[in-house]
């Protein structure tokens, strides 16, 4: 079988912007929006999983998941210690997203912290002991803007984006007893079957089926993609920490996180109310996309770049070194 772990070529890049933005869907339905046979997405998707090139997992919902607090850190360490404290976080249970800036002394991390005790611990407690941390800035994520979570990388037509499937929203469903094995399970493999989902939560295929379906709709969980973004041609990601006039905030990130450049895109507490991820193929796009897209938007204020160096973790996955 051929492992594809090193380069992806036009057509595998292609597959795998379908499975950003759909990630659990099957190998039919990415055949329909790329109009290629199943047999040809089969033979190329299935190696990815298998060499972990593309790692599929889940996400909770902080905003619907009760007692969670989502907090975003710029940590600021000595540069000997820099990796050190980057891997030490990217072993926390609680971290989502851990980035070495582009600096080399500053990382970026989201953390998905158990309540507020959690969090002055760790703001109170454990960075205040880490001697390689020198100082932070924490931002409270107050509103995560899911419509950069459609993110292909830029690689899909008009037409094969309009073809991806589409998950209907429903009102958030009411806790059931079989959540937390089926977000674990799904965490570990978001590609999982449904009879593996049914055997992990003690429950029938149908009925994980069913509770998946719910689950997603109703935005208690994201699922989501690993991939390594340099195969797919992005060679310049940034942070960008924007300010906005208060009662633009939400025009401005509908606007930004609609664009196909950017793959995140939250409102935060702090001295930037907007937090946005870039991933452009090569620093000219990244200026064009600060030029022509955040430049003629009056009702920003101000805005830092802080280019990424590095990445430990992304959506709760560390990355493979």
């Amino acid at each position: 079988m051929k492992i594809m772990g090193q380069e992806l070529d036009e057509t595998d890049r292609r597959i795998v912007a379908v499975l950003l933005a759909a990630p659990r869907a099957s190998w039919r339905e990415v055949a329909h929006c790329l109009e290629l046979s199943e047999r040809t997405v089969t033979r190329r998707a299935a190696p990815l999983y298998a060499d972990g090139t593309l790692r599929a997992t889940a996400v909770r919902n902080p905003a619907l998941t009760p007692g969670v607090f989502p907090l975003a850190l710029r940590i600021n360490c000595r540069p000997t210690k820099i990796r050190q404290v980057a891997n030490a976080l990217t072993r926390r249970a609680d971290t989502t997203w851990v980035d070495i800036l582009g600096s080399g002394d500053e990382i970026s991390a989201i953390f998905f912290l158990d309540g507020t005790e959690a969090r002055n611990n760790l703001l109170l407690r454990d960075l205040p002991a880490t001697d390689a941390v020198r100082s932070w800035t924490a931002y409270t994520l107050l509103r995560v803007f899911t419509n950069a979570f459609r993110w292909t990388a830029g690689l899909l037509s008009p037409e094969e984006s309009a073809r991806l499937p589409v998950v209907p929203p429903i009102t958030r469903p009411e806790p059931a007893a079989i959540d937390d094995a089926l977000i674990r399970t799904l965490a570990e493999d978001g590609r999982a079957t449904y009879t593996e989902l049914a055997q992990r939560a003690d429950t029938t295929p149908l009925t994980a089926r069913r509770r998946l379906d719910a689950l997603v709709r109703g935005k208690v969980v994201r699922l989501a993609t690993e991939v390594d973004l340099a195969l797919l041609g992005i060679h310049a990601e940034a942070l960008l920490w924007i300010t906005v006039q208060p009662g633009a905030l939400e025009e401005t990130a509908q606007i930004l996180g609609n664009h196909p450049q950017v793959r995140f895109a939250a409102a935060t507490t702090g001295s930037a109310n907007l937090l946005i991820a870039v991933a452009a193929t090569d620093l000219n796009a990244l200026y064009g996309f600060l030029t022509t897209e955040v430049g003629p938007l009056g009702q920003i204020t101000g805005v830092e770049i802080t280019p990424l160096l590095a990445t430990a973790k992304r959506t709760g996955l560390p990355r493979r070194n």
